[in-house]
């Protein structure tokens, strides 16, 4: 079995964000590999000598790509195209600015430093020697999506070594058994570039915003040292930290109901037929996690967040009220009898993309309502499916149905509707 463990793998390498030379430098680095995005859309590939494995997530060489980040430098770029920033335009606002091309995030260094082998500060005076005795592999994301590039033409930059095809976010890690490293970078590239892209204006003055410290900061365009504000208002955001919105996590409660040997299972109205999982959603503004498991809100957003697991204490007994929100298609009390049957069965945690059309059941998008499709059965279907193990709801599902999860004995249960 699976488990869902912290501590990402990646060495962010943060204080060195805010220095074009040493970005410049890693960037060009043979070591360097880039994930790639298409409207959010994950490249993945497989070796084109063992085309029948499971795609992985691409990882891309500088070279492979060159042609797509726009004239070097990459970070620090100056005024005028190719070149980099003078000495005059080094201000706090052009901090490894990136103000042309598409944005660029470094996702860190993947290496085994620690308090013996870590490189001093004094040694990244000069970043290409830093660079060279760097014990790891940098890793850099980007979406190709704004460039108006033919996302099929773009599947060739690897066609001799690798079969590259386009994945979606959600099936991928539902589908693809991650390793922790693949793990970490996958979310991290997804969250940065989708909090990049939907950053491109300044909120407090509408103009145009560009890109510092590797894409982890944004600013107003009206802050670089040659724009032209004239007869303009100084823009608010040139006070305080220089940086109207930071990358965000928005915490996620998913939540499992129990009642004795019962568990309580939900099915969203975009979940494909027959997919039940744990109730979810966003904490809302001070809200804390416990008032989040008692409303029992079912929905499970993504990217940027933090999933929190919870086991909860109900009563069977009470009626479950589908009419009071507009997210739950179904939800229903399972024994653990039935949970074990669908955990035994091969197909009962097999959720992968190709089902999202297989599925019998689905849901009108302009009316909302459940339709079915005439569908040939799937021979020795399970009775429903639940979450596999790469996901929060999965593990918590599972940790149940086996006996791993004890509670003490109940005082009491607040009697309510859920």
């Amino acid at each position: 079995m699976s488990e869902i463990e912290g501590s990402s793998p990646l060495n962010r390498l943060s204080w060195l964000r805010s220095s074009h030379s040493f970005l410049n430098a890693i960037a060009a680095s043979p070591k360097a590999r880039w994930l790639v995005l298409n409207n959010g859309q994950q490249l993945v590939s497989v070796p084109a000598s063992r085309s029948s494995e499971k795609p992985a997530i691409a990882q891309l060489t500088t070279s492979q790509i060159a042609k797509f980040l726009g004239p070097e430098p990459y970070f620090g770029q100056g005024k005028d195209e190719g070149q980099l920033l003078a000495a005059d335009e080094a201000i706090p606002f052009t901090e490894s600015v990136r103000h042309r091309g598409v944005r660029i995030v470094f996702l860190g260094l993947l290496d085994t430093l620690n308090a013996l082998n870590a490189l001093p500060t004094s040694d990244f005076t000069d970043p290409e020697r830093a660079v060279a005795k760097l014990d790891g592999i940098p890793y850099f994301a980007l979406d190709i999506g704004e460039l108006g590039v033919d996302s099929e033409t773009f599947l060739e930059v690897d066609k001799d070594n690798q079969i590259l095809s386009w994945g979606e976010a959600r099936p991928l890690l539902m589908g693809l058994q991650l390793d922790k490293v693949s793990l970490s970078l996958f979310t991290a590239a997804r969250s940065m570039v989708d909090w990049n892209q939907r950053n491109k204006f300044c909120p407090s003055c509408g103009s145009s915003t560009y890109s510092q410290w590797g894409g982890w900061k944004i600013s107003c365009s009206t802050l670089l040292p040659w724009a032209d504000n004239t007869g303009r208002k100084p823009c608010p955001t040139a006070r305080g930290l220089h940086n109207f919105t930071h990358p965000r996590t928005d915490p996620v409660v998913i939540m499992v109901a129990l009642d004795g040997e019962k568990i309580l299972l939900g099915r969203g109205k975009k979940f494909p037929g027959k997919f039940y999982s744990a109730l979810a959603g966003f904490i809302e503004p001070a809200e804390t996690f416990e008032d989040a498991v008692v409303r029992l809100i079912p929905s499970q957003p993504f990217p940027a967040n933090l999933m929190v697991g919870f086991y909860a204490r109900a009563d069977s007994s009470q009626p479950i009220r589908l009419d009071l929100d507009n997210e739950l298609m179904d939800a229903r009390w399972y024994t653990r009898a039935e949970v074990l049957e669908v955990l035994n069965h091969v197909l009962g945690t097999n959720i992968v993309a190709s089902d999202h059309k297989k599925f019998a059941e689905a849901v009108d998008g302009k009316t909302g309502k459940e339709v079915v499709e005439a569908v040939p059965p799937v021979v020795d279907e399970p009775p429903f499916r639940v979450p596999p193990t790469s996901a929060i709801a999965g593990v918590l599902i599972r940790e149940w149905a086996y006996g791993k999860i004890q509670f003490p004995a109940a005082q009491s249960v607040q009697k309510g509707h859920l």
